[in-house]
């Protein structure tokens, strides 16, 4: 008789692949630098010290401005998808507030601000430092088109990425790929402004430092990264889909969903935003099919759906 997969065996090695997937940023980040230092300094010894030298200061900046993006991301997020919070007493949306609140009981967490989108499209994604101040944002097409357990299902894979803390990872991983990326453009613009031709031998080994660790960065940005990255977004999608699937004791209304929502989930003021894309249940901007499969932040919906419906709830 085959091995069945229960909702927990699903969680805990989605988990445990994403906390090797974030532990493989840092060392690959390191290890590239070194890398490239190791081709043009006398000594491996050399190479270790520049790579240290670059490190220490890139890893004090991504925690400043991660601190910033902690402070104010979340309302940046709401406002940059034009979004209208809604409230207990709303008479129009009172059974949505209802959904939400319920579905925030059955996990055990705070119930979060709702917001909506006044969209017809079907998506939507949680934000918030904490599961204390943290939001579900919903499209009005995904409110109208789904019916009441899909839509129970949707904000459980919400309240599941709020409850799992991927807000917390998702911001980590962005604001630290934006320091890499602020970082070797600073690096650009220092090595075209030191361009000369000169005799000195240290000025032409700091330009030759100076180019190496912007070929460093910009390997690791355009490469490495946005391979990790994309690697951790899935798994966290398919946890997601897991515990929600849990919280309402029913996947195959999430994966009823997930069909209705892959057949429209782009949002106009969310298209050319890859880092909140991310954290939108479905790709909310207009892709080629084939860059989506191979690229996206999101699995495709089809092994979503036969993962739902292939659990077992015990």
């Amino acid at each position: 008789m085959p091995n069945i997969k229960t909702i927990y065996d699903h969680i805990r090695q989605n988990n445990i692949k994403t906390i090797l997937l974030v532990l493989l940023f840092p060392v690959l980040f390191l290890g590239i630098i070194f890398l490239f230092m190791s081709i043009i300094m006398d000594t491996s010894a050399d190479a270790l010290a520049i790579t240290a030298t670059v490190a220490i200061p890139t890893l004090i900046i991504s925690c400043i401005w991660m601190l910033i993006s902690w402070a104010f991301g979340d309302s940046m997020i709401l406002n940059m998808a034009g979004a209208h919070e809604i409230l207990p007493d709303d008479k129009k949306n009172r059974e949505i507030f209802r959904n939400v609140e319920n579905v925030a009981l059955a996990a055990g967490l705070p119930t979060p601000r709702v917001y909506i989108i006044e969209d017809n499209s079907l998506n939507a994604f949680a934000t918030g430092r904490t599961p204390r101040d943290a939001s579900v944002t919903l499209t009005r097409g995904i409110i109208n088109k789904l019916d009441s357990a899909e839509l129970s299902g949707v904000i459980a894979h919400e309240m599941a990425h709020i409850g799992n803390r991927d807000i917390r990872l998702d911001m980590l991983i962005i604001t630290g790929l934006g320091v890499t990326v602020f970082a070797a453009d600073l690096l650009l613009r220092s090595a075209i402004h030191s361009g000369h031709t000169s005799n000195n031998r240290d000025e032409n080994k700091t330009d030759a430092i100076i180019l190496m660790l912007w070929l460093a960065f910009s390997a690791f940005n355009l490469i490495i990264a946005p391979i990790i990255q994309m690697a951790i977004s899935r798994n966290r999608e398919y946890a997601a889909d897991s515990t929600g699937a849990f919280i309402t004791r029913n996947p195959t209304a999430l994966a009823s969903a997930l069909r209705k929502i892959s057949g429209d989930s782009h949002i106009p003021s969310l298209n050319n935003s890859r880092g909140v894309s991310a954290i939108c249940i479905a790709n909310p901007g207009r892709t080629r099919a084939f860059s989506e499969s191979l690229m996206s932040t999101h699995p495709p919906v089809e092994k979503r759906i036969q993962r739902l419906e292939s659990m077992t709830i015990k």
